[in-house]
């Protein structure tokens, strides 16, 4: 056994090994040690093998799943060597001895799941691979619990940003690709050649040429087949369901980098949670394949403005009639998730209760598809979607007819075919119950020919049907002319058989097997005739949460005040009353009340200088703005009274920012990657919010960075900006810089404490209110009373700062600190040249020297 674990071990490379044994599944040696620690199961030892104990630990098979996710969820990939024959195979094969074959059936990775308890149903679950030719590059999207398939062509800067957006479960890649250090799992080199791309690519869909699905490029036939060849693998020669490509491009939607994904917390919180996120606030979706397309909209907006109208125009129809929304939510929520089901019965995994669920959405689907046809006003987007929830007509009809209302899970014990769909197996479930009902009379016969009223008819795995009597009782059966045989004796009973009892459980038994394998055969049927239709079904469940998504973006909208974006092709940004949507909820939970503002950017005033004090509310306001344009762009409504807003290509936030150690970088050296990256890529169709650029450096350098990032964004990139600072020296280049306006967050100093009023006003802050917040904070009294004192010798010296080149003529307050310590160097200066050295007696010198000393330390 040994011998065939390791053969079996050494076929899973760098997984976990499940190894089946009877109705466990075992791991040994070091999985075991890995397997006990996360899953806080019993680690014990068994056996010998180099001359010491062999470490194992085990699941129980019809529990697998439940342990699996705890693995999978810990970053393992577990293979599962399954029993591919029965002891009784075994034995005519080799002989009573013979070790029972086994096998790897599957590898389990994260980014191959299917299986509901494995799954968050409100989140896609994409594996990707990264695919590279000619100097091109491409990623391989496929989600496989839903079949979705997708290419798209980028180029090398926007890989990083592509995978953040798609947040996948598992990354591939070749061994030899650049990208290489991205990838969780690397495969050989020759499954990521074009041509076997192609190859592999027309053999999965039965086409000679792939011509109807796209033009792709030798870098998407890369992905496609490294893709393809990984899913081949961990299925084990049984691919799930794939849908066609679908092929797009990377500027089909704005582009948004990784730290800017994390910096607005788009559809993940800082924690990297869903709770918190932009996402979380938003959605009010009632299936789970709802929420997955809505975190796919909010990751990726649109640069199609006609596809952003035909979104809004959707959500419009559903926000203006409140009852037709209510219906149609009503009727969502009732619908199981018919994607999700297809994708396990595409992989082998489905169940009766799949096809039941196929049935109940397919039929819910087709009257919600009546209910909207009959209505006025259908906006184009929703008359596209209406046929596609139709036609399943003969599916729903067979289904309804084959299966029972309510199919179970688990097809082993069966009774999911409803009773009338097929004449032979009622027959066979007659005889079966009607040979149960024997056994009842049986059990009644022998009771009054025994006298033994505590005899019972038994059944189980091993001995089948048999009679059993407690021990006291059993004397009178082991007669030899009792007309019982002996079978068992157990420590309280005794087990007997009978020829009358034989025959019945021959017949009982017959009639459950042949039942059994009546109902597997119409599963199969049944499943395959779904499957000839998994083109149309994934289709309607792609309408089902499109619909979906656009009436829960319109409640939202009334639930919220939300107002319809208006798109428009010149660059501008038009904001009356916007607000940030996670703030909002979080202060109305408290029970406050969020400051909305406005947001004017135009060709004139397309930069915005925005100072205050800490925690007045800058960065709210930044991100606020660049999440309205978010959502505008995914086609939805939008936290604002009214927004204007011209399509934004690039968005960039550098907001905050962190230590990076792993990859040797500093908080400052963050800040400065990411904003050499807004230099070096944002267009005049970009929306760039910065907040506190060059804080993380001396004054003097952190302010002459800043000053020049602005004229950088101001002359070259010339995009809309917010930019948000402390320095206030920078108020002086709207001087300079034609459309820079000056503006800033209100505050005001009341019997000394602070009020932070959180509105947005024209004009620069009068100052920066730091020791205030520093009070705010908590600083003790003693060093707040010191600070002010420091500021106000600081503040004292500003008029006599002499400035620096380059225009800065009005320095920080270090400058005047700097002023001062000149003057304690003259004063130091005039008591040397003023002594008459011949005239002090020694006490006087030593007394002089004394002083000079302590003016010396003070300088």
């Amino acid at each position: 056994m040994m011998a065939q674990y390791h053969a079996l071990k050494a076929e899973a490379e760098d997984c976990l090994l499940f190894y089946r044994m009877g109705d466990f599944f075992e791991l040994f040696f070091d999985d075991a040690k890995v397997a006990s620690a996360v899953l806080d199961i019993a680690l014990t030892a068994r056996g010998e093998h180099d001359g010491e104990r062999i470490p194992m630990c085990g699941v129980p098979a019809h529990a697998m799943d439940g342990y699996l996710a705890r693995l999978i969820r810990a970053g393992y990939r577990v293979a599962i060597a399954n029993q591919t024959e029965t002891p009784e195979e075994a034995k005519k094969r080799a002989g009573s001895k013979a070790l029972v074959a086994r096998a790897i059936v599957r590898v389990v990775t994260a980014g191959t799941l299917t299986e509901e308890s494995l799954l968050d149903s409100r989140a896609a679950n994409w594996c990707v691979a990264l695919g590279e030719a000619g100097g091109q590059v491409a990623l391989a999207c496929a989600d496989v619990s839903t079949g979705r398939f997708e290419l798209i062509e980028t180029d090398a800067e926007r890989v990083t940003a592509e995978i953040a957006r798609l947040n996948p479960a598992e990354t591939v890649a070749s061994d030899a690709s650049a990208f290489a250090d991205l990838a969780t799992v690397q495969r050989p080199r020759m499954d990521f050649e074009s041509g076997n791309g192609e190859v592999r690519l027309k053999r999965l869909f039965g086409v000679a040429t792939l011509d109807g699905f796209g033009q792709f490029s030798r870098a998407a036939l890369s992905a496609a087949g490294g893709l393809v060849a990984y899913l081949e693998h961990t299925a084990k020669g049984s691919l799930p369901f794939l849908r066609p490509p679908r092929l797009s491009r990377a500027d089909a939607a704005m582009a948004i980098d990784a730290a800017t994904r994390e910096s607005l917390e788009l559809t993940l919180s800082a924690a990297g949670a869903r709770k918190g996120s932009l996402l979380d606030s938003v959605d009010r979706t009632v299936t789970g394949a709802g929420a997955r397309l809505l975190g796919t909209d909010i990751a990726a907006p649109l640069m199609d403005r006609g596809q952003i109208d035909a979104r809004l125009d959707l959500v419009q129809r559903f926000h203006d009639d409140a009852g037709l929304r209510d219906s149609i939510r009503n009727a969502l929520r009732a619908l199981p998730d018919i994607g999700r089901a297809l994708g396990r019965l595409a992989a082998g995994r489905g169940s009766p209760r799949d096809l039941g669920q196929l049935r109940d959405g397919l039929d819910g689907a087709w009257r919600l598809g009546e209910r909207l046809g009959g209505i006025t006003d259908v906006p184009a987007l929703l008359r596209d979607l209406i046929p596609q929830l139709r036609g399943h007509g003969a599916l729903i009809d067979l289904l309804a007819r084959a299966l029972v209302p309510e199919p179970p899970i688990d097809a082993d014990k069966g009774g999911y075919i409803a009773e009338g769909y097929d004449a032979a197996l009622d027959d066979l479930r007659d005889a079966g119950a009607g040979g149960r009902r024997a056994i009842a009379a049986l059990e009644a016969d022998y009771r009054t020919r025994t006298g033994i009223a505590s005899l019972k008819i038994r059944h189980n795995g091993v001995l089948g049907y048999h009679i059993e009597v407690p021990a006291r009782n059993a004397d009178p059966l082991m007669k030899q002319d009792s007309g019982f045989t002996h079978r068992q004796t157990l420590a309280g009973v005794v087990r007997f058989n009978a020829p009358e009892l034989h025959e019945v459980a021959i017949k009982v038994t017959q009639a459950g097997a042949h039942a059994l394998a009546a109902e597997a055969a119409h599963l199969e049927d049944l499943t395959g005739t779904a499957l000839d239709r998994c083109e149309a079904i994934a289709a309607t469940a792609d309408a089902l949460a499109r619909i979906d998504v656009a009436a829960a973006l319109a409640e939202r909208a009334a639930e919220g005040g939300w107002a319809r974006p208006i798109l428009v092709e010149h660059s501008c940004f038009e904001i009356e009353g916007g607000r940030h949507p996670v703030v909002e909820d979080a202060v109305a939970r408290s029970g406050g009340r969020f400051v909305a503002n406005d947001c004017s950017l135009s060709e004139s005033s397309r930069l915005w200088l925005v100072t205050g004090p800490n925690m007045g509310g800058k960065s709210t306001f930044l991100r606020q703005n660049a999440l309205i344009a978010v959502l505008a762009q995914a086609g939805s409504y939008v936290p604002a009274t009214s927004a204007t807003l011209g399509l934004v290509d690039r968005l960039f936030s550098r907001v905050g920012a962190s230590d990076n150690l792993a990859r040797g970088r500093s908080t400052f050296m963050v800040e400065m990657v990411e904003t050499a990256a807004i230099l070096a890529q944002a267009t005049p169709r970009s929306f760039v919010i910065l907040d506190e650029v060059g804080r993380g450096t001396s004054t003097y350098d952190g302010l002459a960075i800043a000053w020049a990032v602005v004229e950088a964004i101001h002359e070259d990139n010339r995009c809309r900006c917010l930019f948000a600072t402390h320095y206030h020296e920078l108020t002086r280049l709207a001087e300079r810089c034609d459309a820079l306006t000056l503006h800033h967050v209100r505050a005001r100093e009341w019997k000394g404490d602070l009020v932070l009023l959180h509105e947005v006003a024209e004009g620069p802050a009068d100052r920066s209110y730091g020791i205030a917040v520093a009070r705010l904070a908590g600083l003790p009294p003693i060093t707040i009373k010191r600070a002010k004192s420091v500021l106000d010798k600081l503040e004292a010296g500003r008029a006599k700062t002499g400035g620096l080149a380059a225009g800065l003529d009005d320095l920080p307050l270090f400058a005047a600190a700097a002023e001062q310590e000149e003057e304690k160097i003259d004063t130091l200066r005039a008591e040397l040249t003023s002594l008459d050295l011949d005239a002090l007696s020694p006490r006087e010198a030593l007394e002089t020297l004394y002083r000079l000393k302590g003016l010396a330390s003070e300088a």
